[in-house]
């Protein structure tokens, strides 16, 4: 992921800064008009700032809750982001959460010795409420070299078991690895619900996804007007086995494409595939939101920790310092 360590300070904000490449549109696009059916984003980082002016992850599910985004699944990259990610869902009733350690994470931890140790927090953190997937996991030969790519595997074969062993779904990062993730999930064996986030295969792939009931998930580049093949694949899929989602603040949807991406632009990419596949977007909507319920649950099925309060004579802002310590477990939330 193009973030730096540098924290962002504040309560309800992110952890991460992405990385402004230079020439980008820093500002966030309009809010689209709401959905008649709600729907679930499947996969977001609102650990990771963006922006000219970044939103705290509140102000982000707030927008969304405007335009009929009912929930996010917060998604870890790393032990910080997967404690915040675990510790945040514990304290906001739109938010599940999914811990991994991106495999591009995986040769270095795996280089200095702590991957085990690594693993071992994620093991930890999936046994957590609210804790509904292990991800984001898989394999990345794109970003990483031949050497690195042992501990990918090693990294991911763990992540299967975990989540096997939690009985969470799976979300698979795969980019230019399909066939060997595929194969992994085969000889390892793919846990009962197991997703494809940012889907970037072709309609073959997909129909072979389908035939092993894995899970196909579409972000805002499936609107691009050079992603002829994901649109393809998106017509292959059995519409009870697609999900949507933003991967912000990546991949927004046109026509914003560049600027940074949130989950209220949800609306802009499901318009995008319901369009493609000629069909009503509420039925989508109806379709989408059934098939995350049956991957993740109900965002409603185990309670948040804690409620936010609304300070007197102000609107609510989060609890205060002094309740931090009771509500993010292990410094999960900076």
């Amino acid at each position: 992921m193009m973030v730096s360590d540098s924290p962002v300070d504040g309560y309800g904000s992110a952890i991460r800064r992405r990385e402004n490449t230079r020439g980008r549109d820093l500002s966030y696009p309009p809010l689209p008009e709401p959905l008649t059916v709600p729907v679930y984003d499947n996969h977001t980082h609102l650990e990771i700032a963006d922006g000219e002016h970044p939103l705290g992850y509140r102000e982000q599910l707030d927008r969304a809750s405007s335009v009929g985004v009912r929930g996010v699944i917060q998604v870890g990259g790393d032990v910080e982001t997967s404690r915040w990610s675990a510790a945040a869902a514990l304290i906001e009733p739109r938010m599940l959460a999914a811990v991994a350690i991106h495999p591009n994470e995986a040769p270095a931890l795996a280089a200095a010795g702590t991957l085990d140790d690594a693993l071992a927090v994620i093991n930890e953190l999936a046994g957590q409420p609210r804790v509904v997937a292990i991800g984001e996991t898989g394999l990345d030969f794109f970003r990483t070299p031949e050497e690195g790519r042992a501990a990918q595997f090693r990294s991911f074969e763990a992540h299967i078991r975990i989540a096997k062993e939690h009985n969470l779904a799976l979300q698979i990062h795969d980019r230019d690895a399909h066939e060997a993730v595929i194969e992994t999930l085969l000889r390892v064996g793919a846990p009962e619900r197991t997703v494809f986030h940012c889907f970037s295969g072709d309609s073959d792939m997909a129909r072979f996804c389908a035939a092993q009931g894995w899970y196909m998930s579409f972000a805002g580049n499936v609107t691009f007007k050079n992603a002829d093949n994901l649109r393809a694949a998106l017509s292959a899929a059995p519409r009870n086995l697609l999900l949507v989602e933003t991967d912000a603040p990546f991949l927004t949807p046109l026509p914003y494409r560049g600027r940074p991406n949130a989950p209220y632009l949800l609306p802009n990419t499901l318009r995008g595939m319901s369009a493609h596949l000629e069909t009503d977007v509420s039925l989508l909507s109806a379709q989408i939101t059934a098939n995350t319920e049956l991957v993740y649950g109900r965002w409603d099925a185990e309670p948040v920790t804690a409620a936010f309060a609304a300070p007197s004579g102000g609107s609510s802002t989060g609890p205060g310092d002094e309740q931090r310590a009771t509500q993010t477990p292990r410094g999960g939330l900076a």
